[in-house]
């Protein structure tokens, strides 16, 4: 049985999540700065009235920060962190397809090589002879991000 994934570039990488943890995918708009959130965090977005955090991916994976083009977007995905099911914004250099992966077609992750921890991939899909897409564990990943909870907070109630 094939799995679905929404592959995104990231710091001139393909990168994957599972589908069904994305719920939507967001143009590049104004992102809010929360003062003292972790590095990663680029700040909140106004979600139909809901405050959304937006990581930036290459600096929780330790790269230069994602450089805002007219192809840059939010995924909109959910993760389990502690139990529960967050609603965060991903930040992306550009989208590139939903693709489709049987389970023969993903490789263990490499044990070095890769710019990623090797705990934040599920595996390394196969797209062709030549190119492989580094999917994520998007709940272990997003659950390392600190996130700034008394500011965003203050934001939802003023």
């Amino acid at each position: 049985m094939t799995m679905q994934y929404l592959s995104f570039q990231l710091a001139g990488e393909e990168f994957a999540f599972g589908i069904l943890r994305v719920k939507e995918i967001l143009e590049y708009d104004t992102i809010t700065r929360v003062p003292n959130a972790p590095v990663a965090v680029r700040g909140v977005i106004n979600l139909r009235g809901s405050v959304v955090p937006v990581v930036d991916l290459a600096l929780q994976f330790g790269l230069a920060p994602t450089a805002i083009t007219k192809r840059t977007c939010v995924v909109i995905v959910e993760a389990e962190v502690d139990g529960l099911d967050l609603v965060m914004g991903v930040l992306a250099d550009a989208v590139s397809q939903v693709i489709d992966l049987a389970p023969e077609s993903i490789e263990p992750p490499p044990a070095f090589g890769s710019r990623v921890r090797v705990e934040y991939l599920v595996g390394m899909g196969k797209l062709d002879d030549k190119k492989f897409v580094l999917i994520l564990d998007i709940n272990r990943m997003l659950g390392d991000v600190t996130l700034p909870t008394p500011a965003i907070l203050a934001l939802e109630t003023a």
